[in-house]
């Protein structure tokens, strides 16, 4: 299993409406290297979900429930998009300024490349993330 980072600005898509959705596309990405990732994905692989611009952390973990497909909101259908369903919120959300100064999450593609909507997470990373959030 691959671990992931998606990203979601609150006032678009926000964790709350992922949690009443239960399940959703994540369409929408235009980036190549993040279109890879999303093809990278397989279906039981888990992935953060990060409130970009408000907020700037990491609130829960969403699982990929199907692998990549096209993305109809693409007109010149070049990008594609993967399904998602809600599993579970962390109990302490882990704040962009959390990751910035732990040292050990140095390194990780949220500071390294933190214009991307979607990236791998080593596992390293996935575990301290989660422990700092409150899940071990």
């Amino acid at each position: 299993m691959n671990h992931w980072l998606v990203k979601s600005e609150p006032f678009k898509y926000s964790w709350d409406q992922m949690v009443a959705d239960q399940r959703t596309h994540w369409n929408g990405v235009r980036n190549h290297q993040a279109a890879a990732s999303l093809k990278a994905m397989a279906i039981g692989d888990l992935a953060f979900f990060y409130h970009s611009n408000e907020g700037k952390e990491i609130v829960g973990i969403v699982e990929v429930v199907a692998t990549y497909y096209p993305d109809p909101s693409d007109p010149d259908g070049r990008f594609g998009m993967v399904d998602v369903a809600a599993r579970q919120a962390l109990p302490r959300p882990v704040t962009l300024a959390t990751i910035k100064t732990d040292p050990d999450l140095d390194g990780i593609a949220l500071v390294r490349q933190s214009r991307l909507s979607v990236m791998p997470i080593a596992p390293a990373h996935w575990a301290r993330v989660l422990a700092l959030g409150g899940l071990s």
